[in-house]
């Protein structure tokens, strides 16, 4: 009997070895695969770049609101007319020896240190810290026509600060380096308190705002060259030659405006800083012998305070100050002039206003 059945097909032989198919793809499954493979390293390539994209963009953002970022910008888009320099005699210091080496060092290696701007009301860039790299490279720029003096490092003011911290930058850098003069320091103030942005008109309360870091002796001569510029004006032609002994000893001496006045007629014929602080001195003799000589140098007295009324007094050297509820910038002129001639009425030894 035939082993097949009737459609030919033969009964399985368990023991028989099994014959496999092998399922070798052919050229165009192997390059499906192949594409599906790169797709996948692909997308997962580009997930991992896009977060670190995104980390680099709020880590640069951080920076860049904490002014840590730093810029090239051209020397052309800076400008210098809304913020007045902690310097003075500019010109002098732009021809000045010093400016030379600087120039010489940036030419050698370059700007090393960055300076710091800030957008002003015209919206332009303003420079707040580093005018001297800022002249040394307009110098070498003008010079030498190169293009790698064209442009600064620069560091952006982070947000909208104040003006009065804008003030305070500006000289910190100098002060840090302790390369500026006491009359420098006081023109500071006084510049600053005539800026009606800053919200303090006293020249004086200034300097502690401004050099709150430095000893509180260094204050009292910056503050007594302060009503040493106040009181002589433009008279003091050469300022930063005054020495500072010389000019607290001046501003003690002081003591009358027919004195100002008198020393600032001597003052305005001086040509040059030798006459100008031979004026000062020979006006210190002159007090000495008159029985007004300054007082030993010691630190100034404090100034001290009390109360009229709701008017607070603050008194101090060659100062009075009344602090009141009273809006005096819309009172009429000539009732503040009649208040004042009163008042000093009453300082001279007049009659008694109750």
């Amino acid at each position: 009997m035939s082993s097949k059945n009737k459609f030919g097909f033969a009964p399985v032989d368990a023991t028989a070895p099994v014959k496999r198919r092998t399922r070798e793809p052919g050229p165009m499954g192997a390059a499906v695969r192949d594409v599906a493979e790169n797709l996948q390293e692909a997308t997962e390539a580009k997930i991992e770049q896009r977060r670190q994209n995104a980390s680099d963009a709020k880590t640069f953002r951080e920076a860049e609101a904490q002014g840590r970022v730093l810029y090239q910008i051209a020397l052309a888009e800076i400008f210098t007319d809304d913020l007045p320099r902690d310097r003075l005699a500019l010109e002098e210091v732009a021809q000045s020896d010093e400016m030379e080496e600087l120039k010489a060092s940036i030419r050698a290696r370059g700007q090393r240190e960055p300076v710091e701007v800030y957008v002003g009301p015209s919206g332009r860039y303003q420079l707040k810290k580093g005018w001297r790299r800022f002249t040394a490279l307009s110098q070498l720029f003008t010079e030498t026509k190169d293009d790698r003096f064209g442009t600064i490092t620069a560091r952006i003011e982070a947000g909208g600060e104040d003006r009065m911290s804008r003030y305070v930058d500006m000289v910190e850098e100098n002060v840090v380096r302790e390369d500026l003069t006491f009359a420098e320091m006081a023109q500071v103030a006084i510049t600053a308190a005539q800026d009606e942005s800053v919200d303090e008109i006293d020249p004086a309360e200034l300097v502690s705002r401004l050099y709150s870091a430095l000893h509180k002796t260094k204050r009292s001569y910056i503050k007594s060259f302060v009503f040493l510029l106040s009181a002589l004006g433009e008279s003091v032609q050469f300022p930063k030659a005054i020495p500072r002994n010389l000019g607290v000893d001046v501003a003690r001496a002081l003591r009358a405006p027919e004195q100002a006045q008198e020393l600032r007629a001597k003052l305005d014929a001086c040509s040059t800083a030798e006459e100008q602080n031979e004026a000062l001195k020979s006006f210190i003799d002159v007090t000495q012998k008159q029985g007004r000589a300054p007082a030993a140098r010691s630190e100034p007295k404090q100034k001290f305070e009390f109360f009229v009324g709701k008017t607070k007094v603050t008194a101090r050297q060659g100062e009075c100050r009344l602090v009141s509820e009273y809006d005096f910038a819309t009172m009429p002129k000539k009732q503040l002039e009649d208040a004042v001639r009163a008042f000093e009425e009453v300082l001279n030894g007049g009659p008694r206003i109750r």
